[in-house]
């Protein structure tokens, strides 16, 4: 079995953008979103807050994205 079959895939890749409204806040104080169950962590946004995100940074459990509306 190769590396790549262990690890699922993530649903979101780093360039791309989604309308998401934030759901939670974390410990460090950013906003939590979810795409399709994976958690995005957007700092400066607050929970109620739709806003539009772009994903810069994508590790296996999570995703880090900016607001760009």
């Amino acid at each position: 079995m190769s590396e790549d079959a262990k690890t699922p895939p993530t649903p979101v890749d780093v360039g791309e953008t989604y309308e998401v409204e934030i759901e939670d806040t974390g410990k460090e104080g950013d906003g939590i979103a979810r795409i399709d169950n994976f958690v995005v962590f957007i700092p400066d946004a607050e929970v109620g807050e739709e806003v539009k995100i772009e994903i810069k940074t994508v590790k296996h459990t999570f995703a880090v994205g900016e607001i760009v509306e």
